[in-house]
């Protein structure tokens, strides 16, 4: 087959505007080569940065420079930002098969892992991601959120369940530091959550959460932190980590300072953590979340646990899972259900058969499952793009490359889409929403409002759009 980009640039479509998507996009535009991309990179929200936007607590330490590090590469001007285009619904795989020679899934994994016990279903129980989505001002979720509980267990020993724990146990007024939407503020403000308690199922020394995100929780104002000395078990290849492994380390050094400090100030909320824990039951009273039974486990000398045969219950009203992500499956292409992923061998996506499809590619979560800090999908993307260059040669070529063909599809069938420059407009707007509301009388004093998110889809439309 002949180059597809011979005499004319080769044309990509990345869909995903998030980290994935941007970094692909990004090392595909500085890649060496002898001939010239032209990158077109989609989203279905009309701002960019994906999981960055609508994934991470709005208080996480290290957000901006993440936010600052993907603006520079989309603000440089060779990477084309088409958002408000949701793939499969506006635009099909035939139709972007035949304006583009590659395209590159990027969409990560939004959905929540499901957790299998009876009662799960009860009202009071929640998945964390959708909560991430509540709180982060995501343009597809109600507006309301049922903070109703004194007492709130949240399932998981990752990130994101620390912060799904912090924001429900943090005064609403400390984050007012952060962009949080205003419907947002007012719910955490109206919250009476007296304790979060946190649970693993496996022992300090196996948690999946980075020191960050652990000495993160000791800033909260007005919250003490609980720990339990009979959660605190090692066994041998716990301590194989802690002597090999700095992270694991950290952590549990903090951990365990934090339990021999015994930290009780008589705060007005505390937030629990709790190892060894096996949630086996939803617990509920006409039909609505009243506590939630565990097994307690113990370690078998591997770093895995096994169940005791002990069970212990605690009294919440509502339970919150943040036990991972999953991937959702796209139109007219492979899914597998198990891992939620696209199959592929090296972000090169499979068909039925295991045999590569040409020219279409995955890369990020959706390539490798929901694993692994948002750094590592730049390896990702270096593997995913150096396939997709060394098949460049034999890439189905576009029927219509042309820069113009997709902004003239989107004319046809009414779709209103966003860019860079209106997502230029969007930032202003919010953060003038922030200085016009600041400074904000708090329990601490006056608060400088960085900005203000908007939530509605709509109205981020018309913003970017005017």
């Amino acid at each position: 087959m002949s180059n597809p980009a011979a005499d004319r640039p080769l044309r990509v479509a990345i869909i995903g505007a998030g980290p994935a998507g941007v970094y692909a996009a990004d090392i595909l535009t500085k890649a060496e080569r002898e001939f010239a991309v032209s990158i077109d990179l989609f989203d279905a929200y009309p701002a960019p940065y994906g999981l960055i936007r609508y994934g991470v607590a709005p208080d996480h330490p290290r957000i901006k420079g993440i936010v600052n590090a993907l603006h520079k590469v989309l603000d440089r001007g060779d990477i084309r930002f088409l958002g408000n285009i949701t793939y499969g619904r506006d635009v099909t795989l035939s139709d972007i098969r035949s304006m583009y020679d590659a395209v590159i899934f990027a969409t990560g994994a939004i959905k929540d892992a499901d957790l299998d016990i009876p009662g799960i279903g009860l009202e009071g129980s929640f998945g964390g991601a959708d909560f991430v989505s509540w709180y982060d001002g995501h343009p597809d979720v109600p507006r309301e959120w049922p903070l109703e509980a004194k007492e709130i267990a949240v399932i998981g020993n990752g990130n994101v369940a620390l912060d799904v724990a912090r924001v429900l146990s943090k005064h609403a007024d400390d984050l007012l530091v952060t962009e949080i939407p205003e419907n947002v503020y007012q719910g955490l403000k109206a919250s009476p959550v007296t304790d979060v308690h946190v649970f693993g199922r496996r022992g300090p020394a196996q948690v999946k959460f980075t020191p960050l995100e652990l000495r993160e929780l000791s800033h909260s104002r007005d919250v003490d932190i609980v720990l339990y000395p009979e959660d605190f078990e090692f066994d041998e290849a716990s301590d194989a980590a802690i002597k090999t492994n700095n992270q694991t380390k950290t952590m549990v050094n903090t951990l365990t300072n934090w339990l021999v400090e015994e930290q009780d100030t008589g705060a007005s909320r505390r937030l629990h953590l709790h190892f060894l824990h096996q949630p086996v039951e939803v617990l509920g009273e006409d039909g609505k979340v009243s506590g939630i039974r565990f097994e307690r486990q113990e370690l078998d000398g591997t770093g895995n646990a096994k169940g005791t045969g002990e069970f212990e219950e605690y009294e919440v009203q509502a339970v919150y899972r943040a036990i991972g992500y999953f991937g959702s499956e796209l139109p007219e292409v492979g899914f597998d259900e198990r891992r939620g992923v696209i199959p592929n061998d090296g972000g090169r996506v499979l068909d039925a058969a295991g045999q590569p499809v040409p020219g279409i590619y995955a890369t990020g979560w959706i390539k490798r499952g929901p694993v692994g800090l948002i750094g590592h999908t730049k390896g990702d993307a270096l593997e995913t793009i150096g396939n997709l260059l060394e098949d460049r040669l034999d890439l189905p070529a576009a029927e219509r490359p042309e820069e113009g063909a997709i902004i003239e599809l989107l004319a046809e069938r009414g779709i209103e889409y966003t860019t860079w420059e209106g997502w230029l407009k969007l930032d202003a707007h919010e953060r003038a929403l922030g200085a016009a509301t600041s400074p904000v009388q708090t329990a601490n004093g006056p608060v400088e409002r960085e900005r203000v998110k908007v939530v509605s889809r709509e109205e981020m439309v018309q913003i970017s759009t005017k």
